[in-house]
Formats: structure tokens, C-alpha cells, sequence
């Protein structure tokens, strides 16, 4: 996937941007983006295949996106997401799922991690679905 990229804009902007068109191009309906309250924020709600899905979006910029791509780098930004960023998610789901209506057994958690190699404006894009916590 090409990217664009602007002087202005920071990494993680461009990873949910990148992540976006993902979903939409892997028939996702990108419902929400930065669904945000005072004890949390949600990065993509989406559906698809009528389960509503609440995506978390971690991004990394690095020198050489064919390490990546051969697993040679060993990090993994989904590691990121620590008990506390479930907890604070956790809060914020329930907050969307009251206020749209949604019973609790028609939603998942899902992480797209995001890895851009600035100078070639390229990414490499990993989705981990139904997260459990």
C-alpha cells in the first residue's frame, strides 16, 4: 500500500488513516473513528458480518519494512496494549454499546498493528482479531 505522507502529520495519524482503508478494502463499514470520553477512546468502530468491532490501532515507523516483513525485527506493537489500555477500552465499549443500543454478544475486540517505512511510503498491516481481556 503507497502512502501519502504530509510534514504535519505524526505517525499514528497516518497508521489509522493506513488502517482505515484496510478495513474498508477487507469489507469492513467503518462506523467511528476516535469514539472519545473523558476515562477513554476507541481508535475504529467497524462492523462486519453484523459483529460490531472495536479496533485498536498501533503504529510503528521503521528503517527497513522487509525485516518486517520477513518477522526479523521481533517487535510487535500490539504488545503495547497494556491491562491498564483494556481496562480504560473496556469502559469506553461499554459507554458506545449503551448508547447505541448494542447487547453484549455482538462485539470484539480486534488490533491492527501498523508498520511504515517513511522513506519508501510503504506500510505493512497485521490484524489480530477478537482480542480477549
Amino acid at each position: 500500500m503507497k502512502l501519502m505522507f504530509r510534514p504535519k502529520n505524526k505517525v499514528g495519524i497516518i497508521g489509522e488513516e493506513t488502517a482505515a482503508a484496510f478495513l474498508m478494502k477487507h469489507g469492513f463499514k467503518v462506523l467511528n473513528r476516535n469514539y472519545w470520553k473523558k476515562w477513554g477512546e476507541i481508535d475504529i468502530v467497524a462492523k462486519k458480518d453484523s459483529k460490531l468491532r472495536f479496533i485498536e490501532v498501533k503504529t510503528v515507523s521503521c528503517e527497513n519494512l522487509s525485516r518486517v516483513l520477513a518477522g526479523g525485527n521481533g517487535f510487535k506493537p500490539e504488545d503495547n496494549i497494556h491491562p491498564w489500555k483494556l481496562k480504560k477500552m473496556s469502559r469506553t465499549i461499554e459507554s458506545y454499546l449503551v448508547e447505541n443500543g448494542v447487547t453484549k454478544d455482538e462485539w470484539q475486540i480486534d488490533t491492527v498493528a501498523v508498520f511504515i517505512e517513511e522513506r519508501s511510503r510503504q506500510a505493512k498491516i497485521r490484524m489480530i482479531e477478537n482480542i480477549v481481556f
